[in-house]
């Protein structure tokens, strides 16, 4: 699909200017995680045991956590990570709930539905698999979300 930007009456072609690293994906999503899913950001390259959680974040709404992972490519599982993650959520709860203390300087356990917990993938883009491997009709543990960068 092409892009234009509208100057008055003239159409002029937006090129993609693709992400050069995962990090930048990163960097900017986590300065607007509010913004872009309604979740508070908590901490960024979280350590669960042998596993590295890219961005964690807290929805006040369904008092839950949400793990944010990045990717900068279609050429990788995503389910198997996602379902890795939640069960380190679920298997270590003390510690997601002290990270949460530790980096928004409260003393006070909080209330967690861990039913509710999430992982949003954010990729430039997704293959028809991924696409297809999250389309349960009762289970919303997993969210793709496609970014894309444009010049201008």
């Amino acid at each position: 699909m092409e892009l234009y930007s509208i100057n008055g009456n003239k159409l002029k072609n937006v090129e993609l200017n693709s992400f050069k690293k995962e990090r930048e994906i990163q960097d900017l999503v986590e300065r607007n995680t509010e913004i872009l899913f309604d979740v508070d950001f908590v901490s960024s390259e979280f350590k669960i045991g042998e596993f590295r959680i890219d961005t964690l974040c807290f929805d006040n709404e369904t008092n839950s956590f949400v793990i944010i992972e990045y990717k900068k490519g279609s050429s990788y599982s995503v389910i198997d990570q996602g379902y890795t993650y939640l069960s380190k959520m679920l298997n270590n709860k003390d510690s997601f709930i002290l990270e949460y203390c530790r980096k928004k300087k409260v003393s006070v356990d909080i209330e967690v539905d861990w039913s509710q917990s999430r992982i949003i993938f954010v990729s430039p883009s997704f293959n028809t698999y991924q696409k297809n491997s999250v389309n349960f009709k009762d289970m919303n543990k997993f969210e793709l979300w496609e970014i894309k960068r444009f010049d201008n």
